[in-house]
């Protein structure tokens, strides 16, 4: 049976990330085997695999807000810091008059 419809966490992604989840299913989940693969150490896959959780934690919320995803995203591939990231999101959700602790 296929998918009749791709999941909204699944259309976030980037193709790079989609060949990443392929590999590793393909490989049993053996992080050590994707190391190999990629030629990079264990902690650099696991690295990998935790940034792309958050990913998929953030395409699978229910309330999209595109501004804080998107600083969330930056977070998540280091184009900026976490403590940044925060004081912005902290910032736009006092502007909006939103709750500033998600």
């Amino acid at each position: 049976m296929a998918i009749d419809r791709i999941p909204d966490w699944m259309r976030e992604l980037e193709e790079e990330d989609v060949q990443f989840i392929k590999k590793f299913v393909l490989a049993s989940g053996s992080l050590k085997e994707i190391a190999a693969l990629y030629g990079v150490t264990y902690p650099t896959v696991r690295l990998r695999l935790d940034r792309l959780i958050e990913k998929i934690k953030m395409g699978e919320k229910e309330e999209r807000q595109p501004y804080v995803d998107l600083i969330k995203r930056l977070v998540v591939n280091d184009k900026i810091d976490f403590d940044t990231a925060k004081l912005l999101i902290t910032e736009y959700k006092k502007e909006k008059g939103g709750n500033a602790d998600e």
